[in-house]
């Protein structure tokens, strides 16, 4: 492609010396080759105006650049480009390099706190049961057609999005859903997507590490709203959320939902361990829901997807058909069944808000005596927080679990470069009571969970949900919660568990 065709749309502060042919994208000197188009973009960690010499050693045909003072004295080997911003260029550029495919099929993202991989894989489910082939970018993993890929980023960079954009378009996928992450929204990563959908599931306390406060990170989801939806597609909001309501009101086009308020609502709502039964009312319109997802949160999800599908104009029956199939998402309050009497989750709940969700689902459970057993039973907490990440969250999670719970075992969940040790003092400055212990070592903590259930009890195992490693240092190991807890489970039951 050449390179003016490859810059359509970004505003240069200099004149294209050589209209040249580009047959690569990188903003990674490492990965540059022969034909590449390098751009200089600026991270958390490393500036890649630094390292403008080794992409052009490594062969990089164009530069694009927003430092000028670093264009004296470079060689005339490559071309240059200085842009205002480096990452806004990179997502255009990226665009344009793989033909712009959400200009030809619908892309679909999803945003907020909580509740966005459920809430993606729900829609992914009703599209492919309306026949359409959807491509799926998210958490767990990215879905190409018929091929899983691994998911390094909720949301990746903008030249790795484009390309899963153009081969999904190539492998027949006429629909593409996608998270969409507070980080992608503000370092740019999905500008240049025209989306023909936005939702935005609601906002909780998250990734105060990475945004100054609650309100700039309220301001990167609304992006997704303001500036990338396509004109005229309507905004899906929770308007149970209060800032879903401070987005609505700054919008025109919307359609919201909920179980208090919203043009579309859950009424009728049967929640039990083995699955949810409600109605969904929009515009006269009833929708018969069942689904085997439990829990409050998974109604609003539901909701969050039926409300997309109906504004997509989707059969109402094909809505009711590909939410019942949706039996499980990995790690979002997965269900751990090896025949034991008393019931264990794991769940990737790491904000306050997630957790105490969680906490209360489970507890919704036992109140209403969902199990057979003749005791109430008890919730029995294992949790921690990241190392690396937003402290302030750690103290009000103690407070959270100590209080809901029965009992709690405080444990590690990617240290990362932190110490164990001073992770779990900020989480004891919140603890209620003395409801709890701590053991470090997250797989012990998650046996002697497992050892203490009784009959009836609920065992949860939050914080890592889907992830199977854990961080410790700058090394990545092995770890699944799923594995531990079946091991657990099966030298309780004396058999031995596969994993």
């Amino acid at each position: 492609m050449r390179l003016s065709e490859v810059l359509r749309g970004i505003r240069l502060l200099n004149k294209i010396s050589h209209d040249i042919e580009i047959n690569h994208l990188s903003y990674n000197s490492k990965n540059v080759r022969r034909g590449s188009l390098f751009f200089a973009v600026k991270g958390q960690r490393f500036d890649g105006h630094d390292f403008i010499r080794d992409a052009i050693a490594r062969g990089a045909s164009g530069i694009v650049l927003e430092r000028p003072e670093l264009l004296e004295g470079l060689p005339e080997s490559s071309v240059y480009l200085l842009v205002e911003d480096s990452r806004y260029a990179l997502a255009l550029a990226s665009s344009n390099f793989f033909g712009r495919i959400s200009e030809k099929i619908p892309v679909i993202g999803i945003t907020g706190t909580n509740g966005k991989t459920t809430t993606t894989f729900l829609i992914k489910s009703i599209l492919k049961t309306a026949g359409m082939k959807t491509g799926l970018i998210g958490t767990i993993h990215y879905e190409v057609g018929e091929r899983i890929l691994p998911a390094p980023h909720t949301t990746p960079e903008a030249v790795e999005f484009q390309s899963l954009l153009k081969d999904m378009y190539d492998e027949g996928c006429r629909a593409v859903v996608t998270e969409v992450s507070s980080h992608a929204l503000a370092l740019k990563r999905v500008d240049g997507t025209s989306f023909e959908r936005a939702v935005f599931t609601n906002l909780t306390r998250d990734h105060l590490d990475f945004h100054r406060d609650i309100e700039d990170y309220f301001q990167a989801k609304a992006r997704l709203f303001k500036e990338l939806l396509k004109k005229g597609a309507p905004a899906i909001i929770n308007n149970d959320d209060e800032y879903g309501r401070l987005l609505s009101s700054s919008l025109i086009e919307k359609l919201t939902y909920g179980i208090v308020s919203g043009d579309v609502r859950a009424i009728n709502i049967n929640n039990s361990i083995n699955g949810l039964k409600f109605n969904i009312t929009y515009q006269g319109r009833l929708l018969r829901i069942e689904s085997p997802l439990t829990g409050l949160i998974n109604v609003y999800n539901i909701l969050a997807a039926a409300t997309t599908c109906l504004s997509m104009d989707i059969p109402v029956d094909v809505i009711e058909e590909g939410i019942r199939i949706v039996s499980s998402v990995k790690g979002r309050f997965q269900k751990i069944d090896m025949g034991q009497d008393f019931l264990v989750i794991i769940d990737y709940a790491h904000t306050p808000d997630a957790l105490k969700r969680l906490i209360l689902t489970a507890r919704e459970i036992l109140t209403h005596k969902m199990t057979e057993s003749p005791s109430e039973g008890k919730i029995i907490t294992v949790f921690g927080c990241g190392g690396d990440r937003d402290r302030g969250k750690r103290p009000l999670m103690g407070e959270i679990a100590t209080k809901l719970s029965d009992f709690v075992i405080i444990t590690d969940d990617n240290p990362r470069t932190e110490d164990p040790e001073e992770i779990v003092s900020h989480i004891l400055e919140g603890v209620i009571g003395e409801n709890y212990v701590v053991i470090h070592n997250r797989a012990e903590a998650i046996r002697q969970a497992v050892r203490m259930a009784e009959k009836g009890d609920i065992v949860i195992i939050a914080g890592k949900g889907h992830e199977d490693y854990q961080e410790i240092k700058t090394e990545r190991f092995y770890f699944s919660d799923e594995d531990v807890a079946r091991i657990a489970i099966g030298e309780r039951l004396g058999i031995h568990a596969s994993t």
